[in-house]
């Protein structure tokens, strides 16, 4: 017989000493809750990461903190391109730079989009991830065409892996871009992987691993052994790395 879960915690909002959770413990509905309330402290959301906890919650919910099962993840010598995208690579009529417009990035993730009736990147949350920008541990990546922002992402790395949040395009295959370029230097660095968190078929599509959660943490917690990269980062490969580093399918 099975025991029933215990509810989850939940933390209130100026405790910054009360750990989360076991991650083991999340609910199986909704899949991967693992506790409520606490803070979106610098401190907090360093440990939540490195422990393969994020938050993800509307406007006007508490915080809420997930560790999904299963997990995806895309490897960096694993990523999939399309011919179109390897012909994109190719073309200079784009530059690619790393930490250079942090805020302008997560605004443009943030931003209504036509499939979406709002944004979970609430003010607090912008607030929060900027914070751990201006720390050196979150990281943006950006695609500009005639110095306007078409295409980029936002993280949070630690140790050897980067935690992948939102990404956005302004133009056909933006945001695909300045994942190829983010994976290559990644490699370079020998990163483990980029956590997708939650498994979709656009990623899938791109190479995602989907791989049970106790997999996913035995594996993270190996990448955390490695020296963490503080940032400011900034780009050490040049174009003919990226459009070399992936067959195009």
């Amino acid at each position: 017989m099975t025991e029933p879960r215990l509810p989850i915690p939940w933390l209130a909002p100026d405790d910054e000493t009360t750990p989360l959770p076991d991650p083991d413990s999340a609910l199986t509905e909704p899949e991967g809750l693992l506790a409520i309330g606490a803070s979106l402290s610098p401190q907090r959301l360093e440990a939540a990461y490195r422990r393969g906890i994020f938050p993800w919650y509307s406007p006007g919910e508490p915080i809420l903190w997930w560790s999904p099962d299963p997990r995806a993840l895309i490897r960096p010598a694993g990523f999939h391109i399309s011919r179109s995208l390897q012909r994109q690579l190719r073309q200079r009529d784009h530059h690619v730079s790393l930490d250079r417009a942090f805020e302008a990035v997560i605004a443009a993730c943030a931003a209504p989009r036509l499939d979406q009736p709002g944004t979970w990147i609430t003010p607090e949350m912008a607030d929060a991830y900027c914070t751990l920008h201006a720390r050196g541990l979150a990281h943006s990546i950006e695609v500009w065409r005639n110095d306007r922002l078409i295409g980029g992402l936002y993280g949070v790395s630690t140790g050897g892996a980067f935690f992948g949040e939102s990404m956005f395009s302004h133009a056909a295959n933006g945001s695909k871009i300045a994942m190829a370029w983010l994976l290559c230097q990644l490699n370079a660095w020998r990163f483990d992987f980029l956590d997708c968190q939650m498994p979709t078929d656009h990623l899938l599509r791109l190479g995602a691993e989907i791989i049970p959660r106790r997999r996913f943490l035995l594996q993270l917690a190996a990448s955390q052994r490695a020296a963490t990269r503080y940032g400011p980062w900034s780009l050490d490969i040049q174009q003919a790395d990226v459009t070399g580093a992936w067959p195009a399918r």
